[in-house]
């Protein structure tokens, strides 16, 4: 039987209990997907430096999904450039991949440039899932920035803001969408 698993990368501020990750979690479960969720260190302040060892101790197989939200989608960019298969499918949420407007100080966990070539190479399918008014700027724009040099699908959510964040009372305990995208 071929294992299926999961890796589920948080955003800044946030845990693997955060909005939709436990319900991601648990509906991947049902569908005999093994889910890693790692709490990554310092969340306040996303690093690549300090996430990025801690995610490439995931599993990545030719059966493997991964799932960023905001600042877990660089994340995500930064691991498929790293590992050395190709893995199923990556699904990034209110994902950036550039310097976001109006950020005061450079965002530690963007990487100076990437290899999209290479990125590309290590995933059969990946999606990006943008709101049109998300208030940090992980909007539409960074999202067709990313389309733009990895192809895929882009699919931009109207109205949705981050689709997750206490500062903004969007408490999106459910993301069908998500199942849906890794079915």
């Amino acid at each position: 039987m071929i294992k299926k698993n999961a890796n589920l990368f948080h955003g800044t501020g946030c845990t693997s209990d955060s909005y939709w990750f436990p319900y991601l979690k648990r509906e991947l479960e049902r569908e005999s997907y093994k889910v890693w969720t790692p709490d990554l260190p310092n969340t306040d302040e996303a690093d690549i430096k300090k996430w990025l060892p801690v995610a490439l101790k995931g599993t990545y197989t030719p059966q493997t999904v991964i799932v960023g939200h905001s600042a877990g989608s660089p994340l995500i960019l930064s691991v498929l450039e790293r590992i050395h298969t190709l893995i199923y499918k990556a699904v990034l949420v209110a994902g950036y991949a550039k310097q976001r407007e109006g950020s005061e100080k450079p965002d530690a966990i963007l990487q100076t440039t990437y290899n999209w070539k290479k990125i590309r190479k290590n995933v059969k399918e990946i999606f990006f899932v943008n709101s049109d008014n998300d208030p940090w700027k992980c909007d539409d724009k960074q999202g067709r920035y990313m389309f733009d040099r990895l192809g895929g699908i882009q699919i931009i959510l109207h109205g949705e803001g981050h689709m997750g964040s206490d500062a903004f009372k969007q408490p999106y305990k459910k993301f069908p969408l998500l199942v849906k995208l890794i079915e």
